[in-house]
Formats: structure tokens, sequence, C-alpha cells
């Protein structure tokens, strides 16, 4: 696999660690003394939001600072228009996002109306914004040593 394909599977591993809420599998995918920093892009003056040290914090932060997804509700992340730059062991990326909020009705117990059909729920779009992580390669595997999450709307988070 060339090194842009790796690069932008470390984001496509990042985002579905965050859907499933999965800490050992988003720290794996930072180096161990790795920063990530969140940002409210205000008109286009970032305001920081958050600032997380170390692959292990950011790993609990996905299980600690974001919401279970509630009974039948999945989030859904998409990202697209990579741009990868590689020079050398190191890389950068940026690519746009937005996430989904997926609610699934729940079956009624006498079942499904005459005549429905297809998906039984809503998708709301809920976040959008930018992913700029650099990246390093160690010991053949790329590594998000920085990460930058550019947000297009205010964020709150627990206990601010």
């Amino acid at each position: 696999m060339d090194d842009e394909r790796a690069v932008a599977q470390v984001l496509a591993r990042y985002v579905r660690a965050v859907d499933h809420r999965d800490s050992a599998a988003m720290s794996a995918l930072f180096v161990a003394d790795a920063v990530a920093e969140s940002y409210y892009n205000n008109g286009g003056t970032r305001e920081k939001l958050a600032e997380l040290t170390g692959a292990e914090t950011i790993g609990k932060a996905v299980a600690g600072l974001m919401a279970p997804h509630p009974p039948r509700g999945w989030s859904h992340h998409t990202t697209h228009d990579h741009i990868i730059e590689v020079d050398g062991d190191e890389a950068t990326l940026d690519a746009q996002f937005v996430v989904f909020s997926i609610q699934g009705h729940e079956r009624p117990a006498e079942g499904w109306p005459v005549g429905a059909s297809g998906a039984q729920g809503t998708i709301t779009p809920i976040e959008s914004g930018y992913y700029q992580p650099r990246l390093r390669r160690v010991d053949g595997a790329w590594r998000i040593f920085h990460h930058t999450i550019l947000l297009d709307q205010p964020l709150v988070l627990p206990g601010g």
C-alpha cells in the first residue's frame, strides 16, 4: 500500500473508533505523547475548546466525553476531500467531515404498517468541520502525533 493510502486509512480508522466509542482502537492510532486540540472556527477566528495530551488520554476521551449512543441510535462520520502530503516519515492530512446522528424507529409490536418500506428512522447531520492530523511513521506504521479538529459550530463539553 502506498503512503498516501496508508495515511488516509488512519483517518478512516479514527472515525470508526469515534463512532464505536472504542478507546483502545483510538489510542492505537496515536503516538504515546500525541496532542489533540479542538477548536471552534468562529467566523474564521479559532477559539480553542480543548486540548488532550497522550494516546491513552485521547482514547479515553472517546468514551468519557462523548455521550453513549441511545437505543437504536448511532453516529456515522463521513470524511471527504482529503488533501495528503507525505514528506519522508511525516505526513499531513486535511479532510472535511460531517457527522450524522442515526435513530432507528422501534418496530411496532403489531409489526410495520402495511405499505411501509425502506429504512425506518431518521438521519440528521449534527456536526461538521475539518480533521487535520499530522502523522509520523513509527516502526513502519503511520501514527498521529498532533491532531487538530476544527469545528464549524460551537461545542459544549461536559462540565463546561
